[in-house]
């Protein structure tokens, strides 16, 4: 079971996850958030301090998410590993785009 409390803010878009994000409640989370997404305000915080498991389907999805600008909060030392293997490769910058019209004389 996961329970998913999402609280907005002027400067961010909070959202407390509890229970277990494994099984089918990776592909929910994903819906719920990638629904909210575009409407949220500020930066968005992922809260995992409630979660007791993370499987392999949970970690690639927050590893998703945080290459798209999310936070992600954890307390326990098994969520704070998983948190430190997703951060420790550093966000992914998008290239600069290539030019393809030349200035004219």
């Amino acid at each position: 079971m996961l329970k998913i409390t999402p609280h907005t803010t002027q400067d961010s878009t909070r959202l407390t996850l509890e229970g277990r994000l494994a099984g089918p409640w990776v592909e929910e989370f994903e819906r719920f958030w990638r629904g909210m997404k575009n409407s949220a305000t500020g930066s968005l915080v992922v809260d995992l301090t409630g979660v007791t498991f993370i499987e392999q389907g949970g970690k690639t999805l927050l590893g998703k998410m945080w290459q798209e600008g999310a936070e992600l909060v954890a307390a326990g030392c098994c969520s704070r590993s998983i948190i430190e293997d997703i951060t420790s490769s550093g966000r992914q910058t998008p290239s600069k785009p290539i030019q393809t019209s030349y200035p004219t004389s």
